[in-house]
């Protein structure tokens, strides 16, 4: 282990985070399931907004986006391309309804709860279901930014990746276990700014660097084909297709959710949309800028931290290098939270405990899930044969865009859409994603694009052969949308 002045910056940061947790411990003690699960809906504008975008762009925008780029050239852009899109349009279209229909809906806090209300269906399956998926696509997710974790702590420190992993999913664990919502939310507020910072320094100064001819190859000397954009039609089709998650992405729509005002909500639109373009944007420019710099490299997962520790001295590069750390627990985090929710509001509460549970109780069985979901990712993550920190963020963004999306969509935008459909369209979304994956993933198509597009076709067909919705169901529509 290599103890310099970069450990003892991780050092800081993680008591930083530490230290959120437990001021919002103590703020919050005598909060209930709400305040701890949603944050009361007291979320701000600026909060609410770098928190979406922190716990999407997980460590894979600062290791396995550049590290894609790096590799296989620009024509790896259209992905970035692809979530710019898909979140803008996700802040426009969705969270305006949503928010409301929320409220409205039995002020659901949790995106299964919301389904159910959504109906006014006294069947919990649709909650089961959300709550199953949740738990099995979250579990990989948050192995993807724990398996980051250790490949930092590993090229900067020279601690054992498995160790850094049990390190930081320790950490993780402990803000969202004491401080629930809005210790996540703040955390993310922070680290969405220092991931920004990060993307928008080192970048720059590469770029420099190499305009002095200190890089490590010239343009010349890249690949062929390395700055087309136009490497071919799967390239363009599946980077665009990665957009489609965020309309199925519960861990950040439940930020849409949380915003106090409509006011708000609109400020959030243009902090939130901005705040993602530039990350994008410059993770793009980093993995570009750092082939020109670095040249070669054994492991591209580590052009980012390569390319900070050859511009910066230890004291920069340190808190530069933090982004990492930011990126992948404030993705972690909300995963985490969003799965004990799910777990303890829409299945322990309902089906185990039929209604009788309070506020403490829910409270102690969301915290017994995160920490169950951690061992597991863990496990998960120091496993050899697990993937790479981008495939394990693809697969789970893949489940939850086909499952979700469509379903979420249908039942805000449209008025005939009835619990059957519904069910069928997250059914089948999921179990179409997973088979195409399994079976079809030769075919070079990422499994979300089909997934989204069956998932949609059966919600409609199954919505139009049966009953439409009772009446209370229709009228509860219209209310949110005259109020819209």
């Amino acid at each position: 282990m290599k103890f310099n002045i970069e450990s003892v910056i991780f050092l800081i940061y993680l008591l930083f985070m530490l230290g959120i947790g437990v001021r919002f411990f103590l703020k919050s003690r005598s909060g209930g399931e709400k305040e701890y699960f949603l944050g009361g809906r007291q979320m701000g504008p600026w909060v609410s907004a770098l928190s979406a975008g922190a716990s999407d762009m997980s460590a894979w925008v600062l290791m396995g986006l550049p590290a894609s780029i790096y590799a296989a050239g620009l024509g790896q852009a259209w992905i970035a391309i692809g979530l710019a899109i898909g979140y803008a349009l996700s802040w426009v279209f969705e969270a305006p309804r949503l928010r409301k229909y929320s409220i409205e809906a039995g002020d659901a806090i949790t995106v299964p709860q919301y389904l159910s209300n959504r109906f006014l269906a006294r069947s919990k399956a649709l909650q089961i279901i959300c709550a199953v998926i949740f738990l099995v696509a979250y579990t990989i997710y948050a192995a993807s930014s724990i398996k980051a974790c250790g490949t930092l702590f590993n090229t900067v420190i020279g601690i054992d990746p498995k160790i850094a992993m049990y390190i930081a999913a320790v950490i993780i664990v402990a803000y969202t276990f004491l401080g629930g919502f809005s210790a996540v939310c703040w955390t993310d507020f922070f680290q969405g700014m220092l991931m920004l910072a990060a993307l928008l320094i080192a970048p720059i100064f590469a770029l420099a660097l190499v305009g002095e001819g200190r890089g490590a190859e010239a343009a010349s000397a890249l690949p062929a084909g390395y700055w087309s954009m136009l490497s071919g039609w799967k390239d363009i089709v599946n980077g665009l297709a990665w957009g489609l998650g965020y309309f199925g992405m519960p861990h950040i729509i439940i930020r849409f959710m949380s915003v106090r005002s409509d006011k708000d909500l609109k400020k959030s639109a243009k902090i939130g949309i901005v705040w993602t373009v530039l990350i994008l944007a410059f993770s793009v420019v980093a993995g570009v800028v750092g082939h020109l710099l670095l040249g070669e490299l054994s492991d591209s997962s580590t052009v980012f931290i390569q390319m900070v520790r050859r511009i910066f001295p230890g004291v920069i590069s340190g808190i530069l290098l933090s982004a990492i750390l930011a990126a992948s627990m404030s993705t972690a985090d909300s995963q985490l939270l969003a799965s004990a929710s799910a777990f303890a509001s829409d299945v322990y509460k309902p089906v185990f405990r039929r209604g009788q549970a309070g506020d403490k109780e829910m409270i102690w069985a969301g915290r017994y899930v995160v920490l169950l979901i951690s061992i597991v990712a863990v496990v998960i993550a120091a496993n050899p044969n697990s993937g790479t920190i981008m495939g394990l963020v693809e697969n789970a963004w893949g489940v939850f865009g086909a499952a979700f999306g469509p379903t979420i969509m249908l039942s805000l935008f449209w008025r005939r859409f009835n619990f059957p459909g519904a069910v069928a369209g997250i059914l089948s979304g999921a179990v179409a994603d997973i088979c195409w994956l399994a079976f079809l993933g030769k075919l070079g198509i990422y499994e979300i694009l089909p997934g989204c597009v069956i998932s949609l076709i059966v919600a409609v067909v199954v919505t139009l052969a049966t009953p439409a919705p009772d009446a209370e169901v229709l009228k509860l529509y219209d209310r949110v949308n005259v109020k819209g």
